[in-house]
């Protein structure tokens, strides 16, 4: 039971700015701000300490609007891009004791090929459009030392038909695809070397509604195959609502909100969050 009381991941006091800030912005506590740009120096701060912890078998909802910093903060929990300052601990890398943020490029090449797995709302970023659908998959198994063909074409194959992907197909490339097999395809490789972490950026933004409706029914029924932990990001609080344990809700680089995903929607205290779930019904 500890297990499940123990946070898979926690993240503390995560800041992302861009530009240097000056003595406008860095010294007033940031209510010189204009929404999180300070007017003076153009310092956006897009992630203002961004706390919280995820859970194992937890399906963790973030929304907010765009530009209220939730894609900037999977771009940096996936490394994608560095944070300014902050902390972030996985319980199954190093016993939990190293922040994530602060290891060589070497050890977070690491965290990303064997720890997370992350989806794209632009499949062109997770995928290589000319390599074969199974060849994507294989990549990202060779990423993480595994040199073995035979495993991971059978790899390749299982989590493809896993994913819906026609088994005369997996040797197509997916620029040949439409947007819903894409982000399939993306899904498969992102479950490629079962990361007790899936990162899920957006990903039915686009998508016809039916094709949304299968995204997030797949998503829905691997969380529940695998019991893996997710983090997903939207602005839409129908995706958040079908999907998530708990919600984090964002303005401006901040959390306004946080709490159980019904208890927001049948409660919101936060104005934002009102208006939010007065739009939604």
């Amino acid at each position: 039971m500890d297990d499940f009381m123990t946070p898979l991941l926690s993240i503390k006091n995560v800041n992302k700015q861009f530009g240097d800030g000056c003595d406008t912005c860095l010294q007033q506590e940031k209510d010189v701000l204009i929404k999180n740009f300070c007017p003076v120096c153009g310092t956006v701060y897009s992630c203002q300490d961004i706390t919280f912890d995820l859970y194992p078998g937890e399906v963790l909802g973030i929304v907010g609007e765009s530009g209220s910093g939730k894609s900037t903060l999977m771009r940096c929990l996936y490394f994608d891009q560095d944070v300014t300052s902050g902390e972030a601990f996985i319980r199954s890398y190093k016993d939990g004791k190293a922040n994530m943020f602060e290891e060589s490029a070497q050890q977070k090449r690491y965290i990303r090929n064997h720890v997370l797995g992350k989806v794209y709302q632009n499949p062109l970023l997770g995928l290589r459009m000319n390599f074969s659908s199974i060849g994507n998959i294989a990549e990202k198994l060779i990423a993480a030392g595994n040199r073995n063909v035979g495993h991971m074409e059978d790899r390749g194959r299982a989590l493809l038909t896993h994913v819906n992907i026609p088994t005369y197909r997996m040797k197509e490339a997916p620029k040949n695809f439409s947007g819903g097999m894409q982000q399939r395809v993306q899904i498969a490789k992102a479950l490629s070397n079962n990361p007790p972490i899936l990162l899920l950026d957006e990903v039915t933004t686009g998508l016809d509604l039916s094709v949304q409706a299968s995204v997030l029914d797949l998503i829905k029924q691997l969380q529940r195959e695998l019991n893996i932990s997710i983090i997903i990001v939207s602005h839409d609080l129908g995706v958040i609502r079908m999907l998530a344990d708990r919600t984090m809700v964002m303005l401006d680089g901040k959390v306004v909100e946080q709490g159980l995903t019904d208890q927001i929607l049948e409660d919101p205290q936060h104005p934002y969050t009102q208006q939010l779930v007065h739009s939604l019904v």
